[in-house]
């Protein structure tokens, strides 16, 4: 099964403009997702993809390559659609652009459920831990149905109780692999789907298009940088490990 990796990195964030070359450590952020990828993941089979020269620019100096895609994509998942147009496979897998410190090993968990998927839509998940996960908007909550389909991603805080209080719950880990017909099926919508609209989360459009979700368990290493606030905890873990 043919496979690329594709790695969406947008310049003019709404949340966090510059994001992909905040420097951490030493690194920009486009170079340590980079780096995370290629262990475990064939580095000439790695592609970047932005709608900004000066992440171009910056990729080509680190010998990474990178695709210049339009600057109107609805969302990341729209932008490894165009992608696709350019370079052929059977799947695509796609790592956030804001995932500096994820377990590589989370590819490989993808790969190995990628023969048995049937064409299936792959994404990650793992348990919620904590009261203040469970409640951020800025963090996507998954239910899912026993065979681990999904049933429903959302901000707010799922499975709810009537005693609100946090019980349990699971997070989306941004590690996915889509197949060719179903990318460019969703490249032909023009704008955002109504749940994926209220929700800011592009998996969404998937489900109302009538496409099956698999969800795939993952580590709990993920810590995406949504916003300025999530760099310490990001500086952190970088210094734990180096």
């Amino acid at each position: 099964m043919k496979t690329v990796l594709i790695i969406p990195a947008r310049y003019q964030s709404t949340r966090f403009p510059g994001k992909p070359l905040l420097e951490l450590a030493g690194k920009s952020m486009t170079q340590r997702v980079y780096e995370q990828c290629a262990k475990a993941y064939p580095a000439e089979q790695i592609y970047v993809a932005t709608e900004d020269v000066r992440i171009l620019s910056h990729c080509e100096s680190l010998g990474i390559q990178a695709i210049l895609t339009s600057d109107n994509c609805l969302t990341g998942t729209d932008r490894v659609a165009e992608v696709a147009l350019q370079i052929d496979a059977e799947y695509y897998i796609n790592v956030q652009g804001d995932e500096p410190v994820f377990n590589p090993n989370d590819i490989t968990v993808l790969l190995n459920v990628l023969p048995r998927s049937c064409g299936s839509i792959l994404n990650g998940y793992c348990e919620i831990d904590n009261d203040a996960d469970y409640r951020s908007v800025s963090v996507p909550k998954v239910v899912f149905r026993r065979d681990e389909r999904l049933l429903y991603m959302s901000r707010s805080a799922i499975p709810g109780n009537k005693r609100n209080i946090f019980n349990f719950g699971y997070r989306q880990v941004c590690v996915y692999a889509f197949p060719k017909d179903a990318l460019l099926a969703f490249k032909n919508y023009s704008v955002k789907t109504p749940f994926e609209e209220q929700e800011d989360i592009e998996i969404l459009r998937f489900l109302e298009m009538g496409y099956d979700v698999q969800m795939i368990k993952m580590s709990k290493d993920s810590i995406p940088i949504d916003n300025p606030e999530d760099i310490e905890k990001v500086l952190k873990r970088i210094a734990d490990a180096e």
